[in-house]
């Protein structure tokens, strides 16, 4: 299940005064990264600006993706939230609908310890039978999982992987030794370090850049899993291009316009507080797309 490349996909929001969820777009999009080799379709992340999304519609958009998947690819759904009773709650909705694993970021805005840690998870898995995914993404959270902790959370028997989006080298290393002694694995977050965390043992890479660069992060994969190290190179740079405007925006501002402006789906704005990009960075973007070929 942990393997290749999993998107993280954006939310398509229509261009209406609420902003609401576009199915259609949502549909398109799916379609478009299964048919270029996606092995996994990952709903409520960051990208997915699971922050802004209110519960009943994080129920509503699941289940549609998962009728649009239909088995093609297994589907993740974040369903981390700030209290234990939360996330029980929705992990329990989201294993109803049919996801075939959850990932669980920390939670944030509090900075609860490693035994608290230890509790929320615990309860969170105990209360679902489908794989867990812990996720470490402490620049957005304020709450980094240590090894230590990790390494503990790893002998729950439904608690499988971790993905880590620190982007701290150390940090991959040492959640790379858990992985190596326990039935766990790592799936990299941070698509600058894809090759580095795949050369540890990492198995899959949940790249949020593949939205838009679909065939770079897929060929990347396809390379590493075949040593073929001059092809991963240029590739692993190439994704560079694309990282260099998504900071036009506040996250995933960016990333949506170039998914809109390469004409893979109409995934429209960002929720507010979130805006729309200026026309120079819509031009910006757009020079940015030639280099891949996309405009």
């Amino acid at each position: 299940m942990f393997e290749g490349i999993i998107t993280p996909i954006v939310t398509p929001f229509n261009r209406d005064k609420e902003e609401s969820i576009n199915y259609e777009a949502t549909e398109k999009l799916i379609n478009y990264l299964i048919e270029h080799g996606v092995k996994g379709i990952f709903i409520l992340g960051s990208n997915g600006e699971f922050h802004v999304v209110d519960e009943d519609e994080k129920v509503e958009f699941a289940k549609k993706v998962v009728e649009i998947v239909n088995k093609r690819v297994p589907v993740f759904v974040g369903t981390g939230c700030c209290s234990t009773r939360a996330t029980v709650r929705l992990s329990k909705k989201m294993e109803e609908i049919g996801a075939d694993a959850l990932s669980v970021i920390t939670p944030y805005f509090l900075k609860p310890t490693d035994e608290n840690l230890y509790a929320h998870y615990k309860a969170v898995a105990q209360s679902v039978n489908i794989p867990i995914v812990l996720y470490n993404i402490p620049k957005a959270t304020g709450c980094p999982l240590s090894p230590e902790l990790v390494d503990r959370l790893a002998d729950i028997p439904n608690i499988k992987a971790i993905k880590d989006s620190s982007g701290e080298l150390e940090r991959i290393q040492a959640y790379a030794k858990i992985a190596e002694n326990k039935d766990f694995e790592v799936l990299i977050g941070s698509d600058s370090k894809i090759s580095y965390a795949y050369g540890l043992g990492a198995t899959a890479a949940v790249a949020g850049t593949s939205n838009v660069i679909v065939d770079t992060l897929v060929g990347l994969d396809k390379a590493l899993n075949e040593g073929d190290t001059e092809t991963a190179e240029k590739l692993q740079k190439d994704i560079d291009v694309l990282r260099g405007v998504l900071k036009l925006g506040t996250v995933p501002s960016a990333m949506k316009r170039s998914v809109e402006l390469a004409g893979i789906a109409e995934v429209g704005p960002a929720r507010m507080p979130v805006q729309e990009l200026s026309k120079e960075d819509d031009e910006k973007i757009t020079e940015m797309l030639k280099y891949y070929g996309l405009k």
